[in-house]
This record gives C-alpha cells, sequence and structure tokens, in this order.
C-alpha cells in the first residue's frame, strides 16, 4: 500500500495514511482513462448545429438560363451549392453526439485517474478542511500553505462555507465522492482531499 503524508489546514504534515492499493495502487489503464475523457466530452455536446442542404433552401425552382448556346456553364438551380444562397454540400444536421461506458470500465477508468495523481505525487491529504465562515480568504490561505494553485478539492460532503469559499477562486473547483469524475481529476494539476473523503472513495470502489 502507498503511504502519504496527511497536512493540516496550516500545511504542516501531521502524519502518514496508507492508501489502498485497489483504488489508489491499480495499474493505470491509459486507453479507458482516454475513453472516460472523450465520452464525458460528447456527452456534453448539444448536438444541435444545422444547416440547409439544396432540398431544404427557398427558390431555385427554374432553370437559370437554357442549357446550351448563352455561353454560359449549363446550371439546373441557382440553390446549387456553387451559387450564393445555395445549399451546404454536406450541411451538419443534429445528431447525438454522446456513447456510453459499463460501469467495469468507468470505475477502472476513475481508478486509473486516482493512481496516476499518487504515482505523480500530485494527491494531497487533510486531516480536515473546515471554515466557521465563508470566507474566500481563508480558503486561498491553505491552498496557499499546500503550495498549490490548480487544484480540484474532493470533500467528503457538501460543506456549504467550503464550497462557496472555493468558488470565487480561479482553477480552483470543488466536488463530493459522489460526484469526481475522470476529467476533472486531469484537468487540474494536483487533487486535495480530506481524510473522510479517502475513506469513502475507498469504500465505494475498493
Amino acid at each position: 500500500m502507498a503511504n502519504v503524508s496527511v497536512y493540516n489546514m496550516e500545511g504542516k504534515e501531521v502524519g502518514t495514511m496508507e492508501l489502498n492499493d485497489a483504488v489508489f495502487g491499480v495499474e493505470v489503464n491509459e486507453h479507458l482513462v482516454h475513453m472516460a475523457v472523450v465520452s464525458q466530452l460528447a456527452n456534453k455536446r448539444q448536438g444541435t448545429q444545422k444547416a440547409k442542404t439544396r432540398s431544404e433552401v427557398s427558390g431555385g425552382g427554374r432553370k437559370p438560363w437554357r442549357q446550351k448556346g448563352t455561353g454560359h456553364a449549363r446550371q439546373g438551380s441557382t440553390r446549387a451549392p456553387q451559387w450564393t444562397g445555395g445549399g451546404v454540400v454536406f450541411a451538419p444536421t443534429p445528431r447525438e453526439y454522446s456513447f456510453k461506458m459499463n460501469k467495469k470500465e468507468k470505475r477502472m477508468a476513475l481508478k486509473s485517474a486516482l493512481t496516476s495523481r499518487v504515482q505523480e505525487n500530485k494527491l494531497i491529504v487533510l486531516d480536515e478542511l473546515k471554515f466557521d465562515t465563508i470566507k474566500t480568504k481563508s480558503m486561498k490561505a491553505v491552498l496557499d500553505n499546500l503550495n498549490v494553485t490548480k487544484a480540484l478539492v474532493v470533500l467528503n460532503d457538501n460543506d456549504k462555507n467550503v464550497v462557496l469559499s472555493a468558488r470565487n477562486i480561479a482553477n480552483v473547483a470543488t466536488a463530493q465522492t459522489s460526484t469526481i469524475n475522470v476529467y476533472d481529476i486531469l484537468k487540474y494539476n494536483t487533487v486535495v482531499v480530506t481524510k473522510a473523503a479517502v475513506a469513502t472513495i475507498e469504500e465505494v470502489y475498493a
């Protein structure tokens, strides 16, 4: 099992913690991680883009000039693609971009992402993260103490004071153990997670 240091909100090391290899020590499957990221980004796409083909644009019912004898190239319609106001050749139409991964693939992708963060020393464990009031300065001070700039802060529960204190800091996001995903884990340079959140993640994914 991997041993990681546990820090307090002042950035001082207060102990160590063993991480469960079933979650934080798996063999990293880059293919599944890639699939999870592509799936998440694809599922966000609206797919509502639309342009008209030559059969959908208005007008162009008559032949602009006779077939032969004018000196012009032959034309059948003023709404052909080469004409201004004509239809688009391979026009985009509304479509569904999303695709699904099965549960085992999703779990393995998440474990691989967490393992990669441990291997790269980009996972920081806090003994606790609590504020008495909503104050951005307090959250900024904690991150500065940990020497962290671009971070995903993972909480065990929806602590309103912490979430709202972090909301206005650039390049910092909060998530609960139930909402963590591969894309966010890889998007941010560092994952800051509380001890309670680690225990919940291990309980759910081990």
